[in-house]
């Protein structure tokens, strides 16, 4: 048996945030946060508004647009970040709202790759035999944990939730993966409420993110691009044949510099920075389904998906869109 997406959701919460919002908040300009980033807008969750919600948006819209039910998914899977609660997970807040009376929860904290990471696992689970329908989430609320007194690092994030199902099928569309990890890199984009050092060096315990940021880029782009020839060769094609890229959207400069060092078309990438800035986990799955819904991602187009980000850590995909 092997393991097949088969649909996608996806939710951002109401309340648009412009680039006129940090100009009241820091010293900054909408062009130069454009210039520097790519961003337009990000969306901010409410007050009371957390990342279980912004699952139960998605999943919502997943069961709308394709017409299904998932009350026999048995097992679910959330990345992210900023969970409500550190325990319980948000994975079992949604198996209870959703009803799931025989399914599986688990969260993984894989930061920006965290989405790519929950279908290679998700993939896994089906191939031993032991689930068959599978809900995997990237989801966060990261204007919840933003330092909006840091000028480098608060313009970036927003807030979203993107949803697949992955079932067990005859013949699947997940065509390769590669994983990583570089945890000597953990110092360069973290976030702690308890330990105060990182491999031995001092870091800031308030709760909120922090970034190296030419360090990140510069790891991004060196690992990112030569996991991506990888990627493909394991898939058995090369860049070439493919015909959408995803990375995760930390940040438009980070695609772009990506595209130039392979020579991958940067009209052949999908992204959801310019819209919705930097949604850690969300990210991934937000770009594909707005791909989907902008009428540019049609069935057997093959996609390689990446993410890169804390811990430092990677994740990447190569799909075949059902």
């Amino acid at each position: 048996m092997q393991a097949k997406i088969t649909a996608i959701g996806s939710y951002v919460p109401e309340q648009e945030i412009g680039n006129e919002f940090f100009e009241s908040i820091i010293e900054t300009t909408d062009e130069w946060i454009q210039s520097r980033t790519g961003i337009k807008t990000r969306r901010f969750a409410g007050e009371e508004e957390y990342t279980s919600h912004l699952c139960l948006h998605a999943v919502k819209d997943l069961e709308d647009r394709y017409g299904i039910s998932v009350a026999d998914v048995d097992f679910i899977i959330v990345a992210t970040v900023t969970p409500d609660q550190a325990m319980p997970s948000v994975a079992s807040q949604l198996q209870d709202k959703l009803g799931l009376k025989a399914a599986g929860a688990i969260d993984i904290s894989a930061a920006c790759a965290g989405f790519a990471y929950g279908v290679i696992l998700a993939q896994g689970l089906i191939c031993a035999g032991t689930h068959k329908k599978i809900l995997v989430f990237g989801a966060e609320t990261l204007s919840k944990v933003t330092n909006y007194e840091d000028r480098t690092t608060c313009i970036l994030f927003g807030d979203g939730a993107g949803v697949v199902l992955v079932e067990a099928a005859e013949k699947g569309n997940i065509l390769a993966a590669v994983t990583g990890s570089q945890g000597d890199g953990g110092k360069d984009l973290y976030m702690s409420n308890s330990r105060r050092q990182i491999n031995g060096q001092d870091v800031i315990t308030d709760n909120k993110i922090h970034q190296n940021g030419r360090a990140v880029f510069k790891w991004a782009v060196n690992t990112v691009s030569e996991k991506m020839v990888e990627l493909t060769k394991k898939a058995g094609l090369n860049l070439e044949e493919l015909t959408w890229f995803i990375p995760h959207s930390a940040n438009m400069r980070i695609i772009e510099a990506l595209c130039n060092q392979t020579g991958f078309p940067i009209e052949k990438t999908l992204e959801s920075i310019t819209l919705y800035g930097n949604t850690s986990s969300a990210s991934i799955p937000l770009a594909l389904h707005r791909g989907i819904k902008e009428g540019k991602v049609h069935s057997g187009d093959r996609i390689l998906l990446i993410g890169f980000g804390g811990g430092l850590v990677f994740a990447g995909l190569v799909i075949e869109w059902p």
